[in-house]
């Protein structure tokens, strides 16, 4: 998918407190532990001490054991830096229900929270390195309905159509279908939130793209936001945490003190030096950032995820597959300069 830095390169509340009290949006309530990690410090065991849980199927598990099998132990074990870690599900096709049963079973029997994305808005991309998206609005609503459905009453987290009000926002999806967009993505709101275990989170893209928090607040309203659990940050991108902090802050303080969650998969060098066309598309040098976990110990970030699937290609730029496509050579770099 793409993530625009610049408008002109467009052209959780900790989830295992879901049966008990949440933080409100007038009293935040401060994170169960400790200060805020900076950047990188991948730690070594599975989890570290994240609720969220970790696919024992993953690329990145798959290419460890095909690393061992070939005799790569080194690469292999820089490698477990992202395969013992949480990262999103991103259920794929016009049937997403096989793949999220999947992930909640998982997830159930090791009593933690799965987290995906819904990636399925109609006109997605504005038709770029992720183009596609259901065929039309009540394509969309089934589409929805599914998800929800198989996610039942388990614990997840729900990361909303990243980029889709942000596209709004900066123009790049056609004014003719504002009005649809913001309507569906309210009502997938409201559906997703009739799942008892879910928490969602509404994108709203990251501050090297959407420089004005104040032009994200009227779209975010009128897609919902009041019903989602808040809105998430820099998915797919690099911005550094102390930024998109900065960032979300803002944007907090004009919906009522609304909570937001921050990629932090791939942030942990920040973003490309130099405004460069691309920087968000398979930038060089980058690194893992701070590990997924719900103790961050800010009052206003439910958590820090890994939204965008480490070595998963952000598409056909600098060499890479088309978007989404695991790529190893990548996910190993990630994983190298994130140190040891």
């Amino acid at each position: 998918m793409s993530r625009r830095t610049t408008v002109t390169a467009a052209a959780l509340a900790a989830v295992l407190l879901l049966a008990g009290a949440g933080c409100s949006a007038e009293e935040p309530a401060p994170s169960p532990v400790g200060p805020p990690a900076a950047s990188g410090g991948v730690p070594p065991g599975p989890t570290g001490g994240s609720p969220f849980w970790v696919d024992p199927q993953s690329d990145a598990a798959r290419q460890v054991r095909r690393y061992e099998s070939e005799g790569r132990a080194e690469d292999a074990r820089v490698l477990r830096r992202i395969a013992d870690q949480p990262v999103a599900d991103w259920p794929a096709g016009d049937d997403p229900v096989p793949e999220i049963r999947r992930a909640v079973a998982g997830a159930a029997a090791e009593k933690r929270t799965a987290v995906f994305v819904a990636y399925n808005i109609p006109h997605r991309d504005c038709g770029m390195y992720s183009a596609g998206g259901a065929h039309d609005g009540q394509a969309y609503r089934a589409w929805v309905d599914a998800f929800a459905s198989a996610l039942g009453d388990a614990k997840a987290v729900v990361v909303l159509e990243p980029d889709a009000v942000p596209h709004v926002v900066d123009g790049c999806t056609p004014e003719q279908y504002h009005g649809e967009r913001l309507q569906l993505l309210s009502e997938a709101i409201e559906r997703l939130k009739r799942q008892p275990g879910t928490r969602v989170y509404l994108d709203a893209g990251n501050p090297a793209w959407i420089d004005d928090p104040g032009k994200l607040v009227e779209p975010l309203r009128r897609a919902g936001i009041a019903r989602a659990d808040g809105f998430s940050l820099n998915v797919s991108n690099f911005q550094t945490n102390a930024a998109v902090r900065d960032f979300g802050a803002t944007l907090s303080g004009l919906l009522d003190g609304m909570h937001f969650t921050i990629d932090t998969s791939r942030n942990g060098a920040g973003p490309l030096p130099g405004d460069r066309a691309e920087a968000w598309c398979n930038p060089p040098g980058r690194s893992l950032g701070v590990p997924p976990t719900d103790r961050t110990g800010d009052a206003l970030v439910d958590a820090y995820l890994w939204i965008k699937r480490p070595g998963d290609s952000d598409g056909q730029c600098r060499g890479g597959p088309a978007a989404g496509t695991w790529w190893p050579e990548y996910a190993l770099g990630l994983a190298r300069r994130a140190g040891s």
